[in-house]
């Protein structure tokens, strides 16, 4: 089981990590923390705790916290979208924060709505049908950082390129004969 304790750690570590700071308001904190918590009880990842999650892992790569939007709305905005992790001058109370707009694409959110319309049943008539998604291998030209996902990161966790600096790779597999 995660604890509270264990789920603020980790998001310190990384807020310092990357050159942030949890958000200063101590209720909203707490009330985000106790999302990811619940969260991750839930679906056994830490999905962002605004975002609506599908419950599978496959489909909710992006906003496991910290998302793939948290650099460039924190770099953007001075906050992430939920606003747990922010900029050292949002932290200090130099700058007001502003209405972030919703970056994750629109056929990323509606998976969770589609999947998860119906309540869990006990046993499923027939098993539950996951969207097809194409993963892909991405390389950042940058740092070397691998990643196998359907799209490449919005910015590298290792070196913080950009989206751009990405390539997919293709793997080939020769199967040799014995003779």
């Amino acid at each position: 089981m995660t604890t509270l304790e264990n789920v603020r750690t980790r998001a310190e570590s990384d807020a310092q990590a990357n050159g942030y700071y949890l958000t200063p308001d101590t209720m909203l904190l707490q009330d985000l923390l106790e999302g990811l918590q619940k969260n991750e009880e839930r679906y056994g990842y830490p999905s962002c705790p605004c975002r609506l999650a599908s419950g599978k892992l496959e489909l909710d790569r992006d906003i496991i916290c910290p998302c793939d939007y948290r650099d460039p709305d924190v770099q953007e905005y001075g906050q992430c979208y939920c606003g747990l992790y922010v900029r050292k001058d949002v932290h200090e109370g130099k700058t007001s924060v502003q209405p972030i707009p919703e970056r994750r694409p629109i056929e990323k959110q509606g998976r969770a709505y589609t999947i998860s319309s119906e309540p869990a049943k006990e046993k499923p008539e027939k098993p539950e049908e996951v969207p097809e998604i194409k993963m892909n291998l991405w390389y950042c030209k940058q740092c070397g950082y691998v990643c196998f996902r359907e799209e490449p990161p919005y910015v590298c966790p290792v070196c913080k390129a950009k989206k751009e600096m990405f390539a997919e790779l293709t793997v080939t597999t020769v199967i040799h004969e014995k003779r």
